[in-house]
């Protein structure tokens, strides 16, 4: 999905821009690593509306034919402590995207709420600039960065506890979200997937592979398993 998105996103940049391809694909990766998301250098420079673009991104996104229920996930969520843990969304997509992969991941009922960037609200706030973890944490009922936890990478949902966790970031968000989560006091976990390669510099202060060593490193967070 991630490569499916780009090139959705590539395309609009050259038929709503009138660009080449290769310019296309140039403009979006430098609006991408100077906002945090491509769609705010479009609204910023050129009045694209969001909701357009959504309506043409986003929205237009296959994604019956790409997400399907992971049993795996669903236990690892349903084996997390809820009464020591509130699992929150934070997405840079808009509500729609959202609450679609969360509903084709059959997970409605295991997230208490979601802090999405508004497309509707201009200027667009989203990862990594401080303002959407601020956010973030006023719509979670947090008040101290020390009881955030942020889980940031590729996978479907992971991690979070009193504070925030990441769905499904594009491209490598994951690391610069990570980056300034863990900047600002988050304690912070990168996930790379096996399939891509570590980074030379740890963006955060875990990096893991897999979703099991949450486990390991925050264990207060799960049910117990002893009888």
């Amino acid at each position: 999905m991630h490569d499916l998105m780009a090139e959705m996103i590539d395309r609009y940049f050259a038929t709503h821009l009138n660009l080449s391809w290769d310019d296309a694909v140039r403009l979006h990766k430098e609006y991408y690593m100077n906002y945090g998301l491509a769609l705010e250098g479009l609204v910023r420079h050129h009045q694209i509306d969001p909701l357009e673009y959504n309506s043409k991104v986003d929205d237009a996104l296959p994604l019956e034919g790409v997400i399907k229920p992971n049993q795996q996930l669903k236990d690892f969520l349903a084996s997390i402590d809820r009464s020591k843990v509130k699992l929150w969304l934070l997405t840079n997509a808009y509500i729609n995207h959202a609450e679609r992969v969360i509903r084709l991941l059959e997970l409605e009922d295991v997230f208490e709420g979601i802090t999405y960037c508004d497309y509707t609200s201009i200027p667009l706030v989203c990862k990594p600039h401080e303002d959407m973890f601020a956010k973030a944490m006023k719509q979670a009922g947090v008040e101290k960065v020390e009881d955030c936890y942020f889980v940031g990478g590729c996978s479907p949902p992971s991690l979070t506890s009193n504070g925030v966790r990441a769905l499904m970031p594009r491209l490598d968000d994951s690391y610069i979200n990570c980056q300034k989560a863990q900047e600002i006091g988050w304690t912070t976990a990168h996930l790379v997937e096996e399939t891509n390669r570590l980074p030379r510099t740890q963006a955060s202060k875990y990096q893991i592979r897999h979703l099991e060593e949450l486990r390991i490193i925050f264990p207060q967070f799960f049910k117990s398993t002893s009888t």
